[in-house]
């Protein structure tokens, strides 16, 4: 006599279930990659982990948004470090970005500033933000940005050009082997990041 087993076909309430849950995960996953940004940058921007630099006091003591204020600084005559400037534009985003200074040799401790130029090739507005990042890495905590185009986002007209300003400061603290400094800003397209799902598809 045969004896019948009871099906193990998954039924149609299991496969409405699973996906269910699978739409969970990737949600969640989608909501955790956000929110991971502005917390790695945070982390970043504290400890001066991955060339995150520190912001600081604008010119005259004025305020900047983010910015942390730090004491003045004595100028070391008997040093000279070289700051590299770099740029890059992030896919996704149709500008062009080129340091107007590419090196600068300074003495630790002096003010200085130097300018991006930064241009919007598309024919629409675009709002576009800059992350610097600084190597080698542990020179990040004593390479100071006194005011800064990346201190907030900016906002490109349809074929517009413009100059974006960086005001600095190399603090003498900086390890005395280290003679070149590379500060290298990343554009973001702040918009696209915005779009929903299924508007970028």
């Amino acid at each position: 006599m045969e004896t019948t087993l009871p099906s193990t076909a998954p039924q149609p309430r299991d496969h409405q279930r699973l996906a269910l849950k699978l739409l969970m995960i990737v949600a969640a996953a989608f909501a955790f990659g956000f929110a991971l940004v502005p917390l790695y940058d945070v982390l970043c921007a504290a400890t001066g982990f991955n060339g995150k630099t520190r912001a600081g006091m604008g010119p005259g003591g004025i305020n900047v948004p983010g910015a942390v204020a730090s004491p003045p600084s004595r100028i070391d005559l008997t040093r000279v470090v070289t700051v590299e400037f770099t740029g890059t534009v992030m896919p996704g985003l149709p500008w062009e970005m080129r340091p107007l200074t590419n090196t600068l040799d300074l003495h630790p401790g002096e003010l200085h500033q130097a300018k991006f130029l930064v241009h919007n090739r598309s024919s629409e507005t675009i709002v576009g933000q800059a992350v610097p990042s600084v190597s080698p890495g542990h020179a990040a905590q004593h390479f100071e940005k006194l005011d800064c185009f990346c201190f907030k986002q900016q906002t490109l007209a349809p074929g517009e050009t413009r100059e974006m300003p960086l005001t600095f400061i190399v603090k003498p603290e900086i390890d005395a082997d280290i003679r070149t400094v590379t500060l290298a800003y990343a554009f973001f397209n702040v918009g696209a990041q915005k779009k929903p799902l299924k508007e970028r598809e």
